[in-house]
């Protein structure tokens, strides 16, 4: 790890910075040294740090097309968010403090009409599981739904439990799910998790991962709460949060 020096600590942070070509948020710091000012230039000893990027660990994409779609898939055109959210806008919240019934009713309209802003119809499903409600969206353009990496899928998934939140008296957990996808991107983020906790361990640093919605944050969680040597913990806002794999015994 490159080491810096200067008369104080800010200062040669400032100067590994530069060097480096990166910000604060982005690199990993280590005061080495804090220096000493002296007596009339007796004693004097420069700020020593050490600074490096951080590393961010992206999961690795699931397949996002299946594999025998029931017609062929048009070209996915909503690579990111932007679309999801342009659907979504001409459909304003009107309703509150909905029952659980009513509220769910509601946001599986909302999600049909989205669905079919973005030229991809779908009819939707619920089913109950562990506490949290899943709506399957079928849809004979999965790929559209799906976006790439997931990306429309995600901000699916929050537009869903941001509207839920705003409609519903009581709070409730929402997954939106495409075809068997989420079940795919639940065997990734397991690999995913140990890789990291290896990754830590050998390394004794911390690991970024990617922003991801809450409910797969939980997933490596609770994977890595099982491993006594790493802890994990998020950071950021909604909906760019994520999480940091760390040694359990030292934060950085």
């Amino acid at each position: 790890m490159p080491i810096y020096e200067n008369l104080t600590v800010a200062e040669a942070i400032q100067e590994g910075l530069q060097v480096l070509g990166i910000t604060k948020d982005q690199a990993v710091i280590e005061v080495l040294d804090e220096g000493k000012k002296g007596f009339l230039g007796l004693g004097k000893k420069q700020a020593r740090v050490s600074i490096e990027k951080r590393i961010v660990e992206e999961p690795a994409p699931v397949e996002e097309v299946p594999a025998k779609p029931l017609v062929e898939p048009d070209p996915v055109t909503t690579e990111d968010a932007s679309s999801v959210m342009e659907a979504a806008a001409s459909d304003p919240v009107l309703l509150t403090d909905l029952s659980d019934e009513e509220a769910l009713a509601q946001l599986g309209l909302y999600l049909t009409n989205i669905s079919k802003a973005l030229n991809a119809p779908a009819l939707v499903k619920t089913a109950r599981q562990d506490g949290v409600i899943v709506f399957h969206l079928e849809t004979q353009k999965q790929g559209i739904l799906i976006g790439k990496h997931g990306k429309t899928l995600n901000a699916l998934q929050y537009l869903a439990q941001v509207y839920i939140h705003r409609i519903a008296k009581n709070k409730l957990s929402i997954v939106v799910n495409v075809g068997d996808y989420r079940e795919k991107r639940q065997a990734i983020l397991e690999r995913l998790a140990s890789r990291t906790a290896e990754k830590v361990k050998r390394t004794g640093r911390p690991v970024f991962l990617e922003p991801m919605p809450a409910f797969e944050r939980k997933q490596i969680h609770s994977v890595l709460s099982k491993d006594a040597y790493v802890q994990t913990h998020s950071e950021g806002d909604e909906p760019y949060r994520y999480l940091v794999v760390e040694p359990a015994d030292k934060r950085i």
